[in-house]
């Protein structure tokens, strides 16, 4: 173990996709950590080579491994060389895959979840991270010890952006510009969104992101006449600059851990409607941070959006409510001592 003046050996392992918002958030946390100069990381993460200069750049030691099947054993067994040899005082997992992967060991295992996942991927780990006290409610009734998991939530992309031009994609200028983000799955409600926009006639719809269920909502566009007004606009790395130029943020998911895009949100000046999904419906006040709508309702969501579409002080005031309790709760400052108070206590 460290001595009081040595920096803290931390483990932190990801075996995420290509694209993604945990996986973004695995970056910005990590480098996070490092920055406080209190900790000496490693990160092992799949070969996605972005993410390993990222933290590279940063000053994480990274190296990429396959995580994949139980086939590529010799894979994983170099996976775990490497994770003994760096010596961890700390190991941190991030979702099933790197949970599964990651033995207990002479560290203190902890599990990161982000989502209601299957706790028997996780019931080894020593100690819980649950991104929302959902989630953390989710692991105390799946038998894991009240006293030993914790709420910590996530920040934003703090890194300040321009706005991209409001005709950007041929958009209209003489429009409101909604915008929805997330990957195209089922769980995201994109699908509700465009039925609503249809009570919208109006308005256009930025939709990015990309999944599973691209064509069959490129299909339902079709089959509303939607096509002139909504905009497919893929996997972006710049969805904070779209959150600066749209007019209102729409997050009508199902089902949804924490919803990071909430806090990227309110920290880019964005109001956002959501459904009152678990994520969002636990952290947005509604009519003070944000407008909340229950799930898979599309006359509210459409009630919702007009509403902040037609009230420019209350858009002035949502939006000014949510950037001071995004300071308060859950800027950068805050989650990364969170985490440092954390790690010291199981230390």
């Amino acid at each position: 173990m460290s001595s009081l003046n040595d920096k803290v050996k931390v483990a932190q392992i990801l075996a995420g996709a290509e694209q993604g918002g945990a996986e973004n958030f695995f970056v910005r946390l990590v480098s996070g950590l490092q920055a406080s100069g209190r900790y000496s990381q490693h990160a092992f993460l799949r070969n996605h080579q972005h993410r390993i200069d990222s933290l590279r750049q940063n000053g994480v030691s990274a190296q990429g491994f396959r995580f994949g099947s139980s086939v590529h054993f010799l894979d994983h067994q170099r996976y775990l060389k490497a994770l003994k040899d760096c010596d961890p005082e700390i190991v941190m997992t991030w979702m099933n895959r790197a949970s599964k992967a990651t033995p207990k060991g002479n560290y203190r295992l902890v599990s990161r979840l982000g989502h209601y996942y299957d706790l028997k991927y996780y019931r080894h780990a020593d100690y819980w991270v649950g991104i929302s006290k959902g989630i953390c409610d989710h692991l105390i009734k799946g038998g894991m010890p009240a006293s030993k998991v914790i709420h910590i939530p996530n920040f934003a992309d703090e890194t300040e952006v321009s706005p991209l031009p409001r005709n950007s994609f041929d958009t209209p200028v003489d429009r409101p510009l909604l915008l929805a983000a997330g990957r195209l799955h089922v769980n995201k409600g994109f699908d509700v969104l465009l039925r609503a926009l249809v009570e919208i006639p109006d308005a256009c719809l930025w939709l990015a992101g990309s999944g599973p269920e691209e064509k069959s909502l490129k299909q339902q566009c079709d089959d509303l006449n939607l096509n002139d007004r909504v905009r497919f606009l893929g996997w972006r790395t710049d969805v904070t600059a779209l959150m600066r130029t749209a007019d209102l943020f729409v997050c009508p998911s199902r089902h949804e851990g924490l919803g990071s895009i909430v806090m990227e949100s309110w920290f880019h000046d964005c109001p956002i409607i959501a459904t009152n999904s678990q994520g969002p419906g636990e952290v947005i006040e509604d009519g003070e941070t944000g407008l909340l709508t229950p799930v898979d309702q599309v006359e509210s969501l459409v009630t919702g959006i007009k509403r902040l579409l037609e009230d420019g002080e209350g858009i002035k005031r949502l939006t000014k409510n949510a950037k001071a309790h995004y300071h308060q709760f859950y800027c950068k400052d805050v989650i990364v001592k969170m985490y440092e108070s954390f790690y010291s206590e199981i230390l």
